[in-house]
């Protein structure tokens, strides 16, 4: 069997692809259910504040010990994922490269689904009581650690399901896949569990238990459904798509040390700084503009909240037609990717994000204006996605995916402060929420105006 490069000019079996799409459509269970939308909102809320605390409190939202409460709570939380965050960056180029010469990547792919899958299942024992708030923001930490980590050796599979002709589609398939799977587990999650029916203390067409002093089984389910979820929709990659061989002349690289492959991997940057410098510029805009779109539905739930007086129910509702624009975005933008090149589909898409933006600042209050702008803007997220991956694809050298994408992972990670940072800034110098999303606009043309000087054809490095 030989290296799959994008060289290659074979037709790739359709029930290869499917199979590649179907992780997409699976790992969404985390995005969506566990990061997103169920399990962090959970340990999020008063579930984990002392319970003298939550009864001194009563109805009275803004009393200063609660308040402290679930500060301090965030503060465990949020501590546990920048750990994770930290050590993605770190470790995400170095495990790459040693999948790339090993002929493992499925293999890894593989181990770290199967990490993942069990990590989600154990969810189920976070049960709501103080003491269990560290577990729980313990496991998602690992979560996010191991999902970035698969997220490197999928990406790197993408030359091995596509051809120059189909990889824009390709990639534009398995990211819309991610979104359509994310809207179907969530409806079926909400039907099921999550939404009331007006049964005092129980959720969902099953009536399961979704008060704290009932153990909140309505969440703690939905999450091992999620989990079952993922790992069947993993399956079919791993019997269909085809395991990279073994390359002798970098099969060493997966048993060099730590200290080693850091070492290689200073090389290969240098290599890229002489060869294609270019290639570093993308890596760092593409950095730029991607912490621009996590912001995007990061904050975009608040200003929906605190400045268009959206329910919690109404932002899940306007976070599932979100996801489903973004999933129509991506499979449109495909062939015009394949047709006229990634970075034409990137830039026209940021200057639709930042356009987008600009006009949420000028529809006052209406919740009509905000759908409308907000889903327009969607509307552009998924291509920008989807666009980025196939142009990385296209320019790295053959056998060297799983590094290349891990630098990808890395430099997200190195420059995922700025969103935030540019978002509360503006907060609190204008007192109003609304403008925070100038900060998200100003990240945004920053990727833009790197983007602008990315080559749209490149020369990949040997």
């Amino acid at each position: 069997m030989t290296q799959a490069t994008l060289a290659d000019t074979a037709p790739i079996p359709r029930r290869r692809i499917v199979a590649w799409a179907f992780w997409d459509w699976g790992s969404a269970a985390f995005n969506a259910v566990v990061t997103t939308f169920v399990f962090s909102t959970y340990l999020a809320s008063g579930a984990f504040v002392d319970p003298t605390i939550v009864a001194a409190a009563g109805d009275d939202t803004t009393n200063p010990a609660l308040v402290a409460a679930k500060a301090h709570n965030a503060t465990i939380v949020s501590g546990a994922l920048t750990i994770a965050g930290i050590l993605v960056a770190l470790l995400a180029p170095i495990l790459g490269q040693r999948s790339d010469g090993s002929g493992r990547r499925k293999l890894w792919l593989g181990i770290n689904s199967g990490v993942l899958v069990l990590v989600m299942a154990a969810m189920v024992l976070v049960a709501p009581i103080p003491s269990y708030l560290v577990l729980g923001a313990a496991l998602l930490a690992v979560g996010n650690l191991v999902f970035e980590f698969a997220s490197v050796n999928y990406n790197a599979m993408l030359v091995q399901v596509s051809t120059p002709k189909t990889i824009g589609r390709v990639s534009s398939w398995g990211w819309g896949a991610g979104y359509i799977g994310g809207i179907v587990l969530l409806v079926v999650l909400l039907v099921l569990f999550l939404q009331s029916f007006g049964v005092d203390g129980h959720a969902g067409l099953l009536g399961v238990a979704s008060s704290t002093a009932g153990g909140v089984w309505s969440v703690r389910l939905a999450i091992l459904v999620a989990a079952i979820w993922f790992g069947v929709f993993a399956v079919p990659l791993l019997l269909s798509v085809p395991e990279i061989p073994r390359d002798p002349s970098r099969a060493s690289h997966a048993r060099i040390g730590i200290a080693g492959s850091y070492r290689r991997l200073g090389r290969t940057i240098a290599e890229l700084y002489r060869k294609n410098p270019q290639v570093l510029l993308f890596l760092v805009a593409s950095a730029v503009f991607r912490d621009g779109l996590a912001a995007v539905f990061t904050f975009g739930a608040i200003i929906a909240s605190q400045v268009f007086g959206f329910s919690s129910s109404e932002v899940i509702y306007f976070a599932v037609a979100a996801n489903l624009v973004a999933g129509i975005g991506s499979f449109a933008a495909g062939s015009l990717d394949d047709r006229l090149g990634a970075k034409r589909i990137i830039m026209a898409s940021l200057v639709g994000l930042v356009l987008a933006a600009i006009v949420v600042l000028f529809v006052g209050d209406a919740q009509l204006g905000f759908w409308i702008c907000g889903l327009f803007l969607c509307l552009f997220v998924g291509p920008v996605q989807s666009a980025s991956r196939s142009f990385l694809a296209r320019v790295t050298p053959p056998g060297r995916e799983g590094e290349v994408f891990g630098l990808y992972a890395t430099t997200g990670r190195a420059v995922s402060f700025l969103a935030p940072l540019l978002f509360t800034l503006f907060v609190a110098v204008t007192g109003d929420t609304r403008f925070g999303i100038i900060g998200i606009a100003i990240v945004l043309l920053g990727g833009l105006a790197l983007m602008v000087r990315v080559h749209p054809v490149q020369r990949a490095i040997d």
